[in-house]
């Protein structure tokens, strides 16, 4: 331990380290709340009247107040086409256009932050992603490889195919559940779960639950991620917007000590690559990762795994001049033919000359 000398006297000075595990686990637990949070409101904004259209009164409640378009006026003879338009416009094509502004500007400065922390959708997908890897030691069906023994942690994972039948009955209740609340959102909640609890649901609102349910548990089952990917336009959206921005909020990866990858996880595999909820790479490039969440749960394994590195992780946030230079880093670094061979894909082939 290094030593100073004042005068006659010695102290011993102890280097202090940061602490990003701590950090990170810190922020996964503001991330759950906040998740836990929202998708409370999902369930009960109708029941009390936040928001939710009401189809057999015709019109919007919004906060407890009801939300008209102001079009009952207009609708006998000698109505004022002119001023009905105008009511659409004020009533509800600004308030969309002002909620979908607002969710573009989020997504220009820090990404998909609405998927990994607001979205109702979204932990259900890192919940079953952790049943089916108890099921089968891969997070889908979809997965080529089965995940490493060890976890980020240290600790061993254990499969056993006994949790399948618990992965599909949560999905197909969840996706259940969702069917019931989606409907409570276009009719009087009072009423549905009333008929509901009494077993008198009418035809259409045992069609509606029954094709959604349907739907969503094969979603659940199935896609997960893929349907955040691919198929959610709101996530579209938003990763299109932070793409085009280079100095929006990004997982930086330190590829100057890139060497201490290596021993990250046995076999050479990457904690950070094992924990992602979709099945990305963190280490890549911001363009292969430009449907990222930022969960940051590749920050949380990183930390795991590199707790006694004095270096600390190798990923971490960057934003501003520091995410230009992170993307600025790639292209500038000599790759190694061994890297290129270890990323190699079908529909990227390295040359053998």
């Amino acid at each position: 331990m290094p030593a100073t000398k004042t005068g006659t006297r010695q102290h011993r000075v102890i280097p202090i380290f940061p602490a990003p595990l701590p950090a990170a686990r810190r922020l996964q637990r503001w991330r759950r709340l906040i998740q836990a949070s929202f998708y409370l409101l999902f369930i009960f904004a109708p029941v009390f009247d936040l928001f939710r259209i009401d189809l057999n009164a015709d019109h919007a409640w919004l906060l407890g107040m009801e939300w008209r378009l102001g079009l009952d006026a207009f609708q006998g003879r000698g109505a004022n086409g002119a001023l009905a338009g105008l009511n659409i416009f004020l009533r509800l094509i600004i308030p969309l256009f002002a909620l979908a502004g607002l969710l573009l500007w989020v997504s220009w400065k820090w990404g998909r932050l609405f998927c990994g922390w607001l979205c109702p959708h979204f932990p259900l997908v890192e919940l079953i992603n952790g049943l089916v890897t108890r099921a089968c030691g891969q997070p889908t069906i979809w997965d080529k490889n089965r995940l490493p023994t060890q976890k980020p942690d240290g600790s061993q994972r254990r499969t056993d195919r006994r949790w399948w039948p618990v992965a599909a009955l949560v999905s197909v209740t969840i996706a259940f559940s969702w069917a019931v609340v989606l409907l409570t959102y276009v009719l009087p909640p009072s009423t549905i779960y009333s008929n509901l609890w009494h077993g008198a649901l009418t035809r259409n609102q045992l069609v509606f639950i029954g094709i959604v349910t349907t739907l969503l548990s094969i979603d659940f089952l199935f896609a997960r991620h893929l349907f955040c990917r691919y198929m959610c336009s709101v996530g579209m959206f938003q990763s299109f917007t932070w793409l085009k921005n280079p100095e929006a909020l990004v997982v930086g990866f330190d590829r100057q000590r890139a060497s201490a990858c290596s021993n990250c996880l046995p076999d050479r595999e990457a904690a950070c690559n094992t924990v992602c909820p979709m099945r990305l790479k963190p280490r890549s490039i911001k363009r292969h990762m430009f449907t990222c969440t930022q969960c940051a749960l590749c920050l949380e394994a990183c930390a795991e795994t590199q707790q006694e590195n004095p270096e600390g992780p190798l990923l971490s946030w960057v934003s501003g001049e520091a995410a230009r230079q992170n993307e600025a880093g790639v292209s500038a670094m000599p790759v190694s033919y061994t890297h290129l061979r270890a990323h190699e894909t079908d529909s990227h082939l390295v040359c053998r000359l």
